[in-house]
């Protein structure tokens, strides 16, 4: 299967260093763990070298002199992010016309994906995790939440739209409303699982308890594997059972390490 993520490889800053993050790191190397062909369609430095995060994955990078910046203080009112930079736009016309892919993931994190990418792939199945475009930031790179203007453009033309409830900071009416807009909508609830909304109809899929290390990532995670296993099986529960139990794996550990292993993933095989 060939997996095309698009979106910003970032770095993000830690004390003392950075490591890579971003939807397409963590997505990417889900799907390659998978068993996909995996590409990702990104802009960065061209002195950023991403095999570290990204072995043995197709990187067909735009030339910039930004690479995206991320800096995440947490304090007990909860996360604070900065945009100390952001690299280019990814636009369809700056990337080869005979791309192709059977699944298609759009993974902004910086209103850096372009809509226009949802009509380059017929036959393609195209999910969008759409967190990047549900952000702002002010001329100190400090991020806030911005309503999406673009959700009744991009909801009704891809396959599938993958949110978390905090992505839109709990308004389950705000859910009610894309979830009408769009073809299938997924929505990740932390320890409650997920629910799938499509024709009009709710489906609520548990998962299973795990101690928290880390949850960065586990969206994407969640996201690579939902859209490979529908793609695979046609059959949105199955698929929705199984990025669950991925997610919650990856969870019980750090940063990139957190990608589940082939004795996880064959677990998750039989949930």
């Amino acid at each position: 299967m060939r997996y095309l993520a698009i979106g910003h490889i970032c770095q993000d800053l830690l004390p003392g260093g950075w490591m890579f993050g971003g939807a397409a790191t963590y997505s990417s190397r889900m799907a390659h763990a998978l068993g996909c062909h995996v590409q990702v369609l990104t802009s960065l430095r061209s002195d950023v070298d991403v095999r570290p995060a990204l072995a043995d994955i197709e990187v067909m990078r735009l030339a910039s002199d930004r690479t995206t910046t991320f800096e995440n203080v947490y304090t007990s009112a909860g996360r604070h992010q900065t945009l100390h930079a952001v690299a280019e736009r990814l636009t369809p016309d700056r990337f080869p016309a005979t791309l192709t892919a059977d699944v298609v993931h759009l993974a902004p994190i910086a209103q850096e994906v372009d809509p226009g990418w949802l009509d380059r792939f017929p036959g393609g199945l195209i999910g969008v995790t759409p967190q990047g475009w549900l952000r702002q930031w002010d001329a100190q790179g400090h991020i806030s939440s911005i309503e999406w203007a673009e959700a009744a453009e991009v909801l009704p033309r891809a396959d599938v739209a993958v949110i978390s409830i905090e992505d839109v900071a709990h308004d389950e009416a705000l859910v009610q409303q894309w979830a009408m807009l769009a073809r299938m909508l997924v929505v990740t609830r932390g320890a409650h699982g997920c629910t799938v909304h499509q024709h009009g109809t709710v489906t609520a899929v548990p998962t299973h308890s795990v101690e928290v290390v880390d949850a960065t990532g586990a969206g994407d995670i969640f996201a690579a594997s939902f859209l490979v296993r529908l793609r695979q099986s046609g059959d949105p529960i199955a698929a929705a059972r199984f990025a669950n139990c991925l997610a919650s794996q990856s969870i019980t550990r750090r940063g990139l390490d957190s990608i589940p292993t082939p004795a996880e993933i064959d677990q998750c095989n039989s949930v």
